[in-house]
């Protein structure tokens, strides 16, 4: 009797490694280990560091990408006269006047993709050694409920890594600027 069970339950055993091996050996195939958004990490959480959103088509290095910084509604408080970007030195990649540009964006999702709806004209100026992005459009951004987009066109830098570009905004009525936030964009 005992021989019988033995081999009744050697036979199970082989059975589930049979039926089980395929649907373990396919799990890291379903694991999609491209990231569109990044992970952001930040030293100081407790600092007066506000993250923004943000978009990337390609973020290989030395890749054609198009970046989209996003200025959602929570973002803006009052209608903005100015944007000033504050580039990292460390992104190594050409900007010129023409590839970059302000627009209303829809941003998109599971289902739709992320475009511009329609191009705010604005005068864009770019220092000598790119480090700084001043954006003057010819009407205030409205603080409305819609979202409006900074989009670079540009070649990823030949480095990977983490970017970080900081935004501010000079409210409607001030001569001040004011931070808006930062966005942290990765490069692999």
């Amino acid at each position: 009797m005992r021989i019988n069970q033995k081999q009744f339950l050697g036979k199970i055993k082989i059975f589930k490694i049979l039926l089980f091996s395929p649907l373990f050996i396919s799990i890291p195939f379903f694991i999609n280990s491209e990231l569109k958004a990044g992970f952001e990490f930040q030293w100081d959480q407790d600092s007066g560091y506000r993250r923004l959103k943000w978009f990337q088509k390609n973020d290989r290095k030395r890749a054609r990408n198009q970046i989209f910084f996003f200025l959602r509604p929570s973002d803006r408080r009052t209608d903005l006269l100015k944007i000033n970007m504050n580039i990292p030195k460390t992104f190594n990649s050409t900007l010129k006047k023409e590839k970059i540009s302000l627009c209303e964006v829809k941003i998109g999702g599971f289902e739709n993709r992320t475009k511009c709806i329609k191009d705010i004209p604005a005068d864009i100026e770019i220092n000598s050694d790119n480090t700084s992005l001043d954006i003057f459009p010819y009407n205030p951004i409205p603080a409305n409920k819609n979202s409006y987009a900074v989009v670079f066109k540009v070649f990823n830098p030949k480095r990977k890594g983490l970017y970080q570009f900081h935004s501010f905004g000079q409210p409607y009525g001030t001569i001040t600027k004011r931070y808006l936030g930062s966005w942290t964009i990765v490069i692999d």
